[in-house]
């Protein structure tokens, strides 16, 4: 913790710049110093305040970068790496003297590590760079001054960093692992940045560079050319990268045939950054036939250029259905520019999930993924490739099934199990899309599979979840008609339900209980009482979870049975979540969380908000949507002033979140328009309320404000009717 070696810190600093010194003999010595003041800078701050110390302290690590030991040379400018990022508004006075000299003979270096800082050194100084931009607009738009300003370092070193990261670019190796973290591509990354950082700016220093090399023969020069080319593509403004792209199209469309597959991988990448910042470019007349066809065919190609394929695929998809001429923004689109290739691309993606390898560079994950976005992404008239598709899902689910008799290996159980996980997910998207009368004729054969998983894979949490979630979207779609199924999946929810090893699955079942209260309706009512003791049971327990961040979805899950208005056992059961004292958070008795630990914090705002919304949830499904109040909703009437209470605790708590003051305003609302006057009283015996209520109107956000200004006039109206 720095706050408590801070009392040490100048002996210890003494110590580790002695150590560091240029007249220090043994690099061993030198060495861990360097080491020992990286792990020592957070509680430095002190020292850098002071200008003398920070003087000394910059020479030493300074000096320390041209030490002839490469392991002394990393770990200095490792240093500065950090420093940057810690000491950013001190840094002027070095950066000309000494940094940037120090940090542009790094990056020309042919040792791997010390090219490598050097280059990370001006990464940090973008994100630096950005957070400061950032910080700039928030200050103006509040008629303040910021409280650090940036000294534009990247913007000013463009002309000298851009070619040498443009000639790293040319150091690739062709077998380079994917995992292997090198110059070229921390390049790469920090070309990227600074495009971000530095935006318009970077163009004419990188363009030359592209238009030399996007033709040269080395494949190594073409490559670099068309990496620079991705990098710059998100930053500047799209006006003007857009003729550029344009000009660039066929050019592209060219090298996706290039012999080189590294050319094709980086060029298939490219093609997927366009689709993603400047899809008009894809999506114009003149290019986007030529492009859908090397895209195809780049389904065929080698996993690598496939993957990125896939990639594009799923940002032309995206980008195409948000261009298709809709009248508002929710409808669907009766046609658009993928139309007529849509069965092709679609047909094209199952034969590439379906490869022998694909196994190798995540081809067959990006497949489906892609897969999914294209069907998520389709206009009206690709609803019968769409039917097709979904049967292609379930009939593939069917035979995954079938082959697990077959498993051998740990590995084949670990192939098995993805594979089924991605099945589900994509058959949950393609259910999305099926209309309701189509879902009707094949949900018994889907409930059927989806079954056979629960028995079949009650060990891999993984597969479950994903099932899990495959069911919540068939209830979404069949609505009260899943009734029929109820019998048969209660078992499977129930072990859902109490896997307390493995919350994730716990999370998606909670998540499905709301979601069977707002489907079945009244319905649900002969099954509340087991699936609440199964709720209740998971709350009461302790130590059960390897994490608490589960618990707040519990409250959302039971709030989400709105509509069934009937005084049932499970109904007082319910309360039992608000009434328990022992739960975290829920009681108004107040709940001690030291400020220091920001997970608790968070974890405690996440309940809070679960609660909230829980109590909302369960007042709506009471009182019901008409005009007239029910009469159901009075038995929430002796916990009004328990909720309240609880209210006017979070009110007080200064680290509440915007997203609580919204829950709570909400439910302040919610409580006026069910309670009358009796709200009245309650509320203005807790100033703390109004308070709350203040902030949320003054919130940034549009849904707190609105929450916030509805519960106050809820109130005013209660006191002019007083």
């Amino acid at each position: 913790d720095p706050e408590q070696l801070q009392d040490k810190s100048n002996e210890i600093l003494t110590a580790i710049i002695q150590g560091m010194r240029k007249e220090e003999p043994s690099n061993n010595v030198k060495l861990a110093a360097t080491n020992a003041l990286l792990n020592s800078l957070e509680f430095t701050k002190a020292n850098f305040d002071k200008e003398s110390e920070r003087h000394f302290i910059m020479q030493v690590v300074c000096e320390a970068t041209q030490c002839p030991d490469t392991r002394v040379r990393v770990a200095a400018l490792q240093n500065l790496v950090k420093i940057m990022s810690l000491y950013y508004q001190y840094m002027e006075t070095y950066m000309g003297p000494a940094l940037f000299a120090i940090t542009i003979e790094a990056m020309k270096s042919d040792i791997d590590e010390v090219a490598l800082q050097g280059i990370e050194f001006w990464s940090n100084v973008c994100d630096e760079e950005m957070d400061l931009a950032i910080e700039a607009s928030e200050a103006a738009e509040q008629g303040r001054p910021p409280e650090h300003t940036s000294k534009f370092y990247a913007k000013g070193a463009l002309q000298y960093l851009v070619p040498i990261l443009t000639q790293t670019l040319t150091k690739q190796d062709e077998n380079d692992d994917d995992d292997d973290w090198n110059p070229c591509k921390a390049a790469g990354v920090c070309l990227m940045l600074l495009a971000t950082c530095c935006e318009d700016d970077i163009v004419p220093h990188v363009l030359p560079f592209i238009k030399e090399h996007i033709k040269n023969p080395d494949w190594r020069y073409r490559d670099a050319a068309v990496m620079a080319f991705g990098c710059i593509l998100e930053g500047p403004e799209p006006n003007q990268l857009k003729p550029l792209v344009i000009q660039a199209m066929p050019t592209l469309i060219e090298l996706m045939k290039d012999p080189s597959v590294v050319v094709r991988d980086t060029t298939a990448w490219t093609v997927g950054r366009i689709c993603e910042m400047l899809p008009e470019a894809a999506i114009n007349d003149v290019y986007l036939a030529p492009l859908l066809q090397c895209l195809m065919e780049g389904l065929s190609a080698e996993p690598r250029v496939a993957t990125n394929v896939c990639w594009a695929f799923s940002s032309l998809a995206e980008a195409a259905y948000e261009a298709a001429d809709v009248a508002d923004d929710h409808e669907e689109p009766a046609t658009y520019c993928l139309s007529s290739s849509f069965e092709l691309i679609v047909q094209k993606l199952l034969e590439t999930a379906d490869r022998p390898d694909g196994h190798q560079n995540n081809l067959r994950s990006s497949a489906y993924e892609s897969l999914m976005e294209i069907v998520k992404n389709s206009a009206k008239d690709c609803y019968p490739a769409v039917q097709k598709t979904t049967l292609v899902i379930m009939e593939r689910l069917q035979q995954v099934l079938q082959m697990e008799s077959h498993i051998q290996s740990t590995s084949d159980r670990i192939q098995f199990n993805d594979l089924q996980s991605l099945l589900c997910a994509t058959l949950q998207n393609v259910l999305r899309k099926v209309q309701h009368q189509d879902a009707l004729q094949i949900s018994d054969v889907v409930m059927a599979s989806l079954l056979r998983m629960f028995q079949s894979t009650a060990g891999s949490g993984g597969v479950q979840e994903d099932a899990l979630m495959a069911v919540s979207t068939l209830v979404e779609v069949l609505g009260g008609e899943f009734l029929k199924y109820m019998d048969a999946f209660k078992p499977f929810l129930g072990i859902g339900l109490k896997n307390y090893a493995e919350y994730q699955v716990c999370l998606s079942a909670v998540g499905l209980v709301g979601d069977l209260c707002r489907a079945l309706q009244s319905n649900i009512l002969p099954f509340c009482d087991e699936v609440m003791q199964l709720l209740l049971e998971n709350l009461g327990v302790s130590g059960r979870f390897p994490s608490n961040s589960w618990m707040h979805t519990l409250p959302r899950g039971v709030g989400g049975g709105r509509s069934g208005r009937r005084n049932s056992p499970g109904t007082s059961r319910v309360w039992q979540l608000g009434a328990g004292g022992d739960i975290a958070g829920v009681s108004p008795c107040p709940c001690v969380c030291p400020q220091s630990d920001y997970d608790m914090v968070d974890y405690l705002n996440e309940l809070r908000e679960g609660c909230l919304e829980a109590y909302t949830g369960i007042i709506q499904g009471l009182k019901g949507d008409q005009e007239n109040v029910h009469p159901d909703v009075m038995l929430v009437q002796p916990r009004v002033e328990f909720i309240l209470s609880y209210i006017d605790h979070i009110a007080g708590d200064e680290d509440h979140t915007d997203g609580v003051v919204a829950c709570a305003a909400g439910l302040i609302g919610d409580l006026c328009t069910a309670f009358g006057k009796d709200v009245l009283k309650l509320v203005e015996a807790r100033p703390m309320i109004h308070e709350l209520l203040t902030e949320g109107r003054r919130s940034k956000t549009n849904k707190t404000k609105t929450l916030a200004t509805w519960a106050t006039k809820e109130l005013r109206k209660l006191k002019n009717q007083a």
